[in-house]
């Protein structure tokens, strides 16, 4: 499958396609829910879906590996050096490191603005000395580093029937409403980490706070007022689904069922959640097997139509600026 999707993206170079290939056994092994969406995208957008997947994996993993005992300055360091790599890289289309070659391509092959990498450099950071936020303000903007700009990142990617800008808030939300999910399933392996990320202000409006959830990740015990403030954290996170949902609609219909099961896979873990009873602080919540693949073959049937459907004639010149650039674009 590698070498097809190599192949249907007009990636020649040996180096370049270990590179790739090298991102997409980082998703295939670390983002089970992600990767499954991902298949279903069309073969030619893949490698730099795990492109995007494989450098956010690797920041991500300085920061939040719990099995290990650096300082925070060792990280820190880590972060300066992962920062140098990715701005030579992106300067130069060249890099050592192969999750950052990959990266530098796909950025250059699709135009994504440079910005979206620095300020998610930044976010990564803030997880270094940040360990709660006071207001859910406070918290959306970290999560614009965080996760909005992965939206961002992606949209060029997937391609739009509108112009980019307009899909821009949707792809930002959706973002933003996977992380909400990953903190809200994740409460109990923050809390490991030394990190909430529960705004203050919502858990303080439910009578919580943060003594209160390491009480009961250390004993086990639940509380009535813990539960209050995670259905309303839930009701929180699909409020933010609710804004992201017409975007799907935005982007290239071939692409839709892959971000359609995505969006389907990930409000199932809200599900999932509410299901256990709001156990997140004592254990991680997950969508059954057999419930992720029952959406999967949704998705494959949306595909199986997408690709039945003729695709709607327009002229280059009503097409958006970041489209034209892709229909332009050809590999040496």
């Amino acid at each position: 499958m590698t070498r097809r999707e190599l192949d249907s993206a007009r990636i020649a170079d040996p180096g370049l396609r270990a590179a790739y290939a090298h991102c997409r056994r980082l998703n295939a092994r670390h983002g089970r829910t992600y990767f499954l969406a991902t298949r279903l995208l069309p073969a030619r957008r893949r490698p730099a879906v795990h492109a995007l997947y494989g450098f956010a994996r690797w920041a991500d993993d300085i920061v939040d590996d719990l099995a290990s005992e650096q300082a925070p300055g060792v990280r820190d360091k880590r972060l300066t050096e992962l920062e140098g790599e990715l701005g030579a890289g992106l300067r130069t289309g060249r890099s050592a490191e192969p999750v950052v070659r990959a990266l530098a391509d796909t950025a250059r092959t699709y135009g994504i603005p440079h910005e979206h990498f620095a300020d998610f450099m930044t976010s990564m950071r803030d997880d270094l000395t940040i360990t709660d936020y006071a207001t859910y303000d406070d918290l959306r903007a970290y999560m614009h580093g965080s996760a909005a700009v992965i939206g961002l990142q992606m949209l060029p990617v997937l391609g739009t029937v509108v112009p980019r800008d307009v899909a821009a808030p949707h792809a930002a939300a959706l973002g933003v409403a996977f992380q909400l999910t990953n903190f809200l399933r994740d409460v109990g392996e923050d809390l490991d980490r030394g990190r909430v990320y529960l705004p203050a202000d919502l858990l303080a409006a439910h009578g919580a706070h943060r003594d209160l959830l390491e009480w009961s990740r250390a004993t086990g015990r639940t509380d009535p007022r813990i539960r209050a403030a995670l259905e309303a954290a839930a009701a929180l996170t699909r409020s933010v689904y609710r804004e992201a949902e017409p975007g799907i609609a935005m982007l290239e219909p071939r692409v839709r069922p892959c971000i359609r099961t995505a969006f389907t896979l990930y409000g199932g873990i809200l599900d999932a959640i509410a299901g256990d009873g709001y156990a997140v602080v004592q254990r991680r919540s997950v969508v059954p097997r057999r419930r992720r693949a029952a959406v999967a073959l949704t998705g494959l049937a949306g595909i199986l139509c997408a690709r039945l459907r003729p695709p709607p004639l327009r002229s280059p010149r009503a097409a958006p600026e970041g489209h034209r650039r892709q229909l332009t674009h050809r590999r040496p």
